[in-house]
């Protein structure tokens, strides 16, 4: 039975979702890929590149989106990008793990309820997700035109210079479906599939 959840979600629906639970999105999310997280790390986390003011004017905007919100790790396919009628032609999920080193720090600062990708990610982000809390959701790889037709609305872009599929894409989303495959509750569906993995090889080869 699939769940439907309305973004912003609340600390309390998070809890309730576990490893293997069918979700339905609706609400406004955000994509955003590497350009984006080294971004917002370098600049307002570890303050290591000084902010400008469009820097602080886009951290203003998309904060109070992003407040118990999603990131969609995704580089989406947009046409209507000279009349600024942004349409969504594809918007297939991007591998996740790349994030890694940024999204813990990432889902604190800006307080995530949890990212969308593919294929997991890794301990770190784990452990944020139980301290949030936050969920990992995943996904259908190889299905960018099908998630695509969820997304009802594009509502404006940040970051244009950072190229179409780096962009931060502020999209209204309407029953996008995913998986939960890493909870609030420390578990992970990728960390227990590599382990039955390696113990299945570790068999054959003994």
């Amino acid at each position: 039975m699939k769940k439907h959840l309305t973004i912003p979600i609340s600390a309390d629906e998070i809890k309730r979702l576990h490893v293997g639970d069918s979700v339905l999105l609706s609400g406004v999310i955000m994509t955003g890929r590497d350009a984006f997280h080294k971004w917002i790390h370098d600049v307002f986390i570890n303050k290591t590149i000084p902010s400008t003011q469009e820097d602080l004017d886009i951290l203003k905007q998309i904060k109070p989106l992003l407040d118990e919100g999603l990131i969609y790790h995704c580089g989406p396919v947009v046409s209507g990008l000279d009349s600024k009628q942004y349409h969504f032609v594809a918007a297939g999920p991007t591998t996740s793990v790349r994030e890694e080193p940024y999204q813990a720090d990432v889902i604190k600062f800006l307080n995530l309820r949890g990212v969308i990708g593919k294929g997991g990610m890794g301990q770190k982000t784990l452990e944020s997700c139980h301290e949030a809390p936050a969920v990992y959701f995943h996904a259908i790889g190889g299905a960018a035109a099908l998630i695509a037709e969820s997304i009802v609305e594009v509502l404006g872009v940040h970051k244009l210079e950072f190229g179409v599929p780096e962009a931060m894409w502020i999209i209204k989303v309407k029953d996008l479906p995913v998986i939960v495959t890493m909870d609030a509750h420390n578990a992970s569906l990728h960390t227990t599939i590599q382990e039955r993995s390696k113990a299945a090889v570790d068999t054959l080869l003994t």
